[in-house]
C-alpha cells in the first residue's frame, strides 16, 4: 500500500511550503491528518473541494508515515463507506513523494456514482439492484 494521498488548496499548499508541516483546519479540529487512497480520491474532491477551481495532490512516502497511521471506519452518519487512513503525528512536507496542480475538469460525476466506488466490491451489485 503505497497509494496515500492529501488534497490542499493552495493556500493550504502554501503554507505547508513556508512551515515545513501540512496543516489544515480539518484536521487541526479532528486531531489527526486525513488521508485518501486513489480509489477514495474523486469522492474526497467531490465532496470537499467542489467549490475550489485549483487543488494540490499530493502524494504520500508510505514508509515514512507507517508507524502513525491507523485504518478506521468511518463515522455512521458519514454518507461515505468504508476505512480511510488517518495519520496520528504531524505530516512533514518532507513525506511528500508527488506533488500534482489539478485544475477543475469539464466533467464532474454524480456524487452517488462516486460512492458507489468506495463500496467493497461484493457490495456493488446489492447497492444498484442487481
Amino acid at each position: 500500500m503505497n497509494n496515500l494521498y492529501k488534497v490542499l488548496t493552495t493556500q493550504e499548499w502554501e503554507l505547508a511550503n513556508s512551515k515545513g508541516f501540512i496543516i489544515t483546519e480539518l484536521d487541526n479540529k479532528d486531531g489527526f491528518v486525513h488521508l485518501s487512497t486513489s480509489k477514495q480520491l474523486a469522492s474526497t474532491l467531490s465532496l470537499y473541494f467542489s467549490k475550489f477551481e485549483e487543488v494540490i495532490l499530493i502524494q504520500l512516502s508510505y514508509e515514512q508515515i507507517k508507524s502513525n497511521l491507523k485504518l478506521e471506519s468511518v463515522d455512521p452518519s458519514s454518507k461515505r463507506s468504508g476505512s480511510f487512513y488517518h495519520l496520528y503525528d504531524d505530516l512533514n512536507i518532507k513525506h511528500t513523494c508527488k506533488v500534482w496542480n489539478l485544475n477543475r475538469g469539464a466533467f464532474a460525476l454524480p456524487e452517488e456514482v462516486l460512492l458507489q466506488a468506495e463500496l467493497p466490491e461484493k457490495l456493488i451489485g446489492k447497492s444498484i439492484g442487481v
